[in-house]
């Protein structure tokens, strides 16, 4: 019996949902194509949304399409759909990143194993990144052993800095931010990626309302993305003192491990918003390789750090643009399709992009 394809509606709100996930400089390096003879959805990364500067490796561009990956998990599982996922599925393909085949649940959904995913779907549309001052309410232990099971569930781990690690990770990222300061070419890339909501209506990149204010005592551990630019009336304000940052790690740094790791921040993310967080990202170090691998604690044990996470109680952040669904979503032809289910209409799906990072 031939598989049924998904209506061009649950299609089109599944890559929507997915759309929604971060990725550094709000780039959004990936296109879906689907194929309706065996519903199967081909993320695939778009390598011309690069950053060849802060990012040589293309591991925060994979990082990025797998948190888009853990959204589409989440939004199929929402609606009683098993997502069956592989991994870089052709390994000379470097630009194919996941197939997911979208089957309908063969029992209960909220008895399937993907019920926990299900259950974070509410978070997608209310996750946004926080640059605003957090207070100092310390996160209860059994929040942060949450957040750590909803990264290794995805394989990986997460763990909150103590003391002196912390001191000594906020010293590199504070190095890494001078670094990028000084380096013309960095900071020109980021600029590329920054927008001027004044001038323009984006699509992607980080506009400039989603800045934030600087830090009154100088210590940066919020990436500034008005760079060397002084933005007139900006605010000035202090941050908390001890931000309550938390490193994502996995085994091996390959990959499939990114996408892994980026399928992990995402699940983190999605599972922080529910208890009431918000989070904000400090990537600097992580861009350097010199620094990269100083942000290792022997008390945490062996592993290659993919993500420094500050998570506390304060201020959403606002929602930033997102690219329209027409423009990342391919169906390839099928003959067999049911009159009625056709590709996304440009407008539709521009209607339905998500304003979020």
């Amino acid at each position: 019996m031939p598989v049924r394809p998904l209506d061009g509606t649950t299609l089109e709100e599944l890559v929507a949902d997915a759309t929604a996930a971060p990725s550094m400089h709000n780039a959004q390096p990936w296109r879906f194509r689907y194929r309706p003879a065996d519903r199967t959805l081909t993320l695939r990364a778009e390598f011309n949304r690069e950053m060849p500067e802060a990012d040589p490796s293309t591991r925060a561009l994979h990082l990025g399409c797998g948190a888009a990956l853990l959204n589409l998990r989440v939004s199929a599982a929402h609606r009683g759909l098993d997502a069956v996922t592989t991994l870089i599925p052709v390994p000379v393909d470097p630009g194919g990143v996941a197939t997911v085949r979208l089957e309908e649940c063969s029992g209960d959904p909220v008895q399937s194993a993907d019920a926990a995913l299900a259950a974070l779907y509410p978070a997608i549309r209310r996750r946004h990144t926080s640059r605003y001052p957090f207070d100092d309410r310390l996160i209860p232990e059994d929040v942060r052993a949450l957040l750590a099971g909803a990264a290794g569930a995805e394989g990986a781990d997460f763990a909150f800095l103590q003391p002196k690690h912390l001191e000594r990770v906020l010293v590199l990222i504070r190095n890494a931010e001078d670094f990028d300061l000084h380096d013309p070419a960095r900071e020109a890339e980021q600029r590329y990626w920054t927008r001027n909501t004044r001038e323009e209506a984006p699509v992607d990149g980080v506009p400039d309302y989603a800045f934030g204010p600087t830090d009154a005592s100088d210590r940066a551990f919020n990436r500034d993305f008005a760079g060397t630019d002084i933005i007139p009336d900006r605010p000035r304000v202090r941050f908390e003192e001890r931000p309550q940052l938390a490193l994502l790690r996995t085994a091996r740094d390959r990959a499939a491990d990114w996408l892994r790791a980026g399928q992990a921040l995402e699940r983190v993310l999605l599972t922080a918003v529910l208890h009431g967080l918000v989070a904000s990202f400090a990537t600097q170090p992580l861009e350097w390789s010199e620094l990269r691998h100083l942000l290792r604690d022997p008390a945490l044990g062996t592993g290659h750090p993919q993500m420094i996470v500050r998570l506390g109680y304060g201020p959403d952040g606002p929602g930033t643009p997102r690219r329209p669904v027409a423009e990342v979503l391919t169906i390839e032809p099928d003959s067999c399709r049911p009159r009625g289910v056709h590709a996304p209409p440009p407008a539709a799906a521009a209607s339905r992009a998500t304003d979020r990072k």
